[in-house]
């Protein structure tokens, strides 16, 4: 096969999906990155030593995959169309690459082997429960690409259109850091939009587990509700969160006997920070424990 080396990355994509007959569904978030600048510049923010494990979600055809290969000690690669996952293994013997163990299955599914960095071009219509699975797993950083609207709503403030449950979620676990943008015209098929990569770094004092799974869930039921009052929210999602009916529900909130909780609870949603979100869900979590 005509190696990279000699054509541009653009057209080495193109001629792989030609030769296999591979026509790519961008309902499936199938948009492959054929700018090799963007794609250098990605992996280099990944920083890569011959001691990562880099863990990588959506392969495509080993854009990413290959040369990530050649510098970290291990990749575990994980694609669930079958037909490129295959197009991808010959590949990867074509080039005599030995260091990737690559999963042929739906990465929201599956359980992660061990891994201590993550550098993806992520499947879009994945992006928050994938971004939401990783927050499970131990890290030293992850370099992710997103649509443009997505990661805005990664960092997005207290009160404006970006501030989200993802914005809650990802406080307390990592700091978010825009890295660069990346045009639509990278990509083919060409998305809607364009996109942004961000760099994952977890929090190195980050709140207990146990108070994060019920923050979680809190936080769940608020933003189903995000414009709502506090009270509202937490009365008509409650299910999220505890077995109470609507009128034991109610009880519970006029028990606590808190002023800063009374507060609260007269808020709309958007206007709470996650350290308020927090102190909500442990007083709740008291209350109901009582």
């Amino acid at each position: 096969m005509t190696g990279e080396t000699s054509q541009s990355l653009s057209k080495t994509t193109k001629s792989i999906l030609n030769r296999y007959g591979i026509k790519l569904n961008r309902s499936l978030g199938q948009n492959y990155l054929i700018d090799k600048n963007k794609r250098d510049q990605i992996i280099g923010f990944g920083n890569i030593n011959e001691n990562d494990t880099v863990l990588e979600i959506g392969t495509g055809i080993g854009t990413l995959t290959i040369e990530l290969a050649k510098k970290a000690k291990k990749v575990i690669a994980i694609e669930q169309d079958t037909r490129i996952c295959k197009i991808l293994a010959e590949r990867l013997e074509e080039e005599n690459i030995d260091n990737v163990e690559l999963i042929n299955d739906d990465a929201l599914k599956v359980e992660f082997p061990k891994f201590n960095k993550i550098i993806s071009n992520l499947p879009y219509q994945i992006s928050s429960p994938i971004t939401f699975k990783f927050l499970d797993y131990n890290f030293d950083l992850a370099v992710l690409m997103y649509q443009k609207e997505f990661a805005e709503r990664m960092n997005g403030e207290v009160g404006t259109k970006n501030y989200s449950r993802l914005s809650a979620m990802l406080y307390f676990k990592c700091d978010v850091v825009k890295l660069t943008d990346v045009s639509s015209e990278s990509f083919i098929p060409k998305p809607e939009i364009d996109s942004t990569v961000v760099c994952l770094k977890p929090k190195e004092n980050p709140i207990p587990e146990d108070d994060f799974i019920f923050y979680s869930k809190i936080t769940k039921a608020l933003f189903q509700h995000r414009n709502k009052k506090i009270r509202n929210a937490l009365i008509d999602s409650r299910h999220v969160f505890c077995g109470l009916d609507k009128k034991e529900m109610k009880r519970m909130l006029n028990s606590a006997e808190d002023e800063r909780f009374e507060e609260y609870l007269s808020m709309r949603v958007v206007s709470l920070a996650p350290e308020e979100i927090l102190f909500l869900s442990r007083k709740i979590g008291t209350v109901l424990e009582e």
